[in-house]
């Protein structure tokens, strides 16, 4: 039996990939590389280029492949972009849920762990940290267009054999500790990737969207969840369904936050470097605090994060950017020397 994993070449994908070989998993990738990249996914994996929301390749997919279990990554999740353009956000992560899922269903698929979001939480001012029971407040189309895709997954699962565990991540950070997989893609909008860019001088400085939240410092606050904590947290969710666990909707963070300055000094401290931060007005979307409470995760899927340290979270970020740039550097190097090769 195979694992298909959809969005394999991305950034959480692709540790996911490399956490269920290391379990011993069939792995099968399916992925557009819209923002993923082929030389991130294992040549033990079987890799499709394609797009999951095109029935074509998912008819051959299941036909060439004995899958049991989805894990589902691809889709888009820039929190500005979806309100500039919310149309695209319900047709990548929504329209094409609705799809993959049918397919799961018509063949048979029963096991489907999804990728979610906090972000369908909005702002809980009186509820931090949050907890699953709480009405979902979505304040952007991205966080809207996942919690439509839990609704569907939970109405499939009442009317199939089939059964899901949403997974609502919060702010996903840091890279594999063996140096295997990490953010790659450019123009990421994460804060810890920013800054460690930043520190390296890939880039002159960070902006900080927003100064006057009803914060201590006045800046957002957010929990930062270790990449491989999280993907830890799907191989117990696919456990879980294995074992015919119910359909289940699940927090993974820490259960504490960091404000933007906090993950900035942080970032400096770690690095020794230090670089310019411009402040400007808060974005459209965002929310003043967002933290977990994920005791029914560590409960019923017997989760146990072994990475809830910020500073971890920033060196292995700060040590697969430094591998980037040797990457590129390399790259360069390789190009020059064909080009000087050639003969003219």
């Amino acid at each position: 039996m195979a694992v298909l994993v959809t969005g394999g070449a991305g950034y959480i994908g692709s540790h996911m990939v490399w956490a269920l070989l290391d379990a011993g998993e069939e792995l099968v990738v399916v992925d557009r590389l819209s923002t993923g990249f082929r030389w991130a996914v294992p040549s033990a994996a079987k890799f499709y280029f394609g797009d999951v929301g095109d029935q074509a390749i998912l008819r051959q997919i299941f036909a060439e492949n004995n899958i049991d279990a989805i894990l589902h990554f691809a889709g888009s999740i820039v929190v500005p972009q979806s309100v500039a353009h919310p149309l695209d956000y319900y047709e990548n992560n929504t329209s094409k849920t609705r799809i993959l899922a049918a397919a799961a269903v018509d063949h048979g698929i029963k096991h489907f762990v999804f990728s979610s979001t906090a972000a369908v939480y909005g702002d809980q001012k009186d509820d931090v940290p949050v907890l699953e029971s709480v009405t979902p407040q979505p304040k952007n189309p991205y966080g809207q267009s996942k919690l439509m895709s839990e609704m569907m997954l939970r109405d499939a699962a009442a009317a199939h054999d089939f059964r899901f565990v949403a997974l609502r991540y919060f702010n996903v950070a840091g890279a594999d500790p063996l140096g295997r997989a990490g953010l790659s893609t450019e123009g990421a909008t994460h804060l810890i990737k920013i800054a460690c860019e930043a520190a390296l001088d890939k880039r002159h400085g960070v902006d900080v969207y927003g100064t006057d939240y009803a914060t201590p410092d006045g800046t957002g606050i957010r929990d930062y969840i270790h990449v491989t904590d999280l993907v830890e947290a799907h191989l117990k969710a696919l456990s879980y369904l294995r074992r015919g666990g119910e359909p289940l909707i699940a927090n993974c963070g820490y259960g504490r936050g960091y404000s933007v300055l906090e993950v900035l000094d942080a970032v400096m401290r770690v690095s020794g470097n230090r670089f310019e931060i411009n402040y400007g007005p808060r974005r459209p979307g965002d929310a003043a605090s967002v933290i977990a409470n994920s005791t029914l995760a560590r409960r019923l899927l017997e989760w146990k994060p072994r990475h809830d340290d910020l500073d971890l979270i920033v060196e292995t970020a700060l040590n697969w950017e430094r591998g980037l740039i040797n990457r590129r550097v390399n790259d360069l190097r390789s190009l020059h020397g064909r080009l000087a090769a050639v003969r003219f």
